[in-house]
């Protein structure tokens, strides 16, 4: 099944420097997801019908608020089945993602779509974040895998401190995160994604940005 039109024209609709090879790469997820979801289950059925909207452009608002140089060393916790780091590796080429997930047949599918798509910059991990010890990153993003109390205790030791950079932790999460916020510990820089893009969907979800 090919892109449908509109599909794709929701991430031109906000970014507008792509190259055709970049063009290419987003137009081709919705076919790769649909052919290996269709096999290994990673996005609801509700989902999959959207999902320029509830996976590719959702994960593009961390591409809207960071600028990451060439040679950037980005960790995904609990990557599921490649959000956010499948949009942000086609954003951003030349930054290196290191996608870690606890069950082995999601990085599977990350695995088949990055090789359908031409994907070169990740690599998966089947481990627990936690588990590294031997690795240091600029970043970690996350999806809506933990409390954030949880996400910072696994990223916090593994980030590099860059004294003149707001690197860090930058997850997206919805809903009310007053308590979630208050019982992580930390003062949190929080974002809303429906300020940076305007669809309904984006109500009540948010960047959370956490300062190594």
């Amino acid at each position: 099944m090919e892109s449908s039109p509109q599909n794709m024209e929701l991430i031109t609709k906000y970014f507008d420097d792509f190259t055709p090879t970049q063009l290419a790469q987003f137009t081709a997820l919705e076919p790769a997801y649909r052919e290996w979801n269709s096999q290994i289950n990673v996005v609801s059925r509700k989902d999959i019908d959207h999902i320029y909207l509830h996976h590719v452009l959702h994960s593009l608002s961390i591409a809207a608020v960071v600028e990451w140089e060439k040679g950037t060393q980005v960790i995904d916790i609990g990557c599921g089945g490649g959000f956010p780091c499948v949009p942000l590796a086609i954003f951003f080429p030349e930054v290196q993602f290191l996608a870690v997930d606890s069950i082995a047949k999601k990085l599977k599918v990350v695995d088949a779509v990055c090789e359908m798509v031409g994907i070169k910059n990740i690599k998966t991990q089947h481990t627990r974040v936690e588990d590294i010890k031997n690795r240091k990153f600029d970043y970690a993003v996350s999806r809506a895998v933990a409390p954030l109390k949880d996400l910072w205790k696994w990223a916090g030791p593994i980030i590099t401190k860059k004294p003149n950079q707001p690197n860090g932790l930058i997850c997206l999460k919805g809903g009310d995160l007053h308590q979630e916020i208050f019982e992580s510990g930390v003062r949190p820089k929080m974002m809303s994604i429906h300020d940076i893009f305007q669809e309904e969907y984006f109500m009540e979800k948010f960047i959370i940005q956490v300062k190594k």
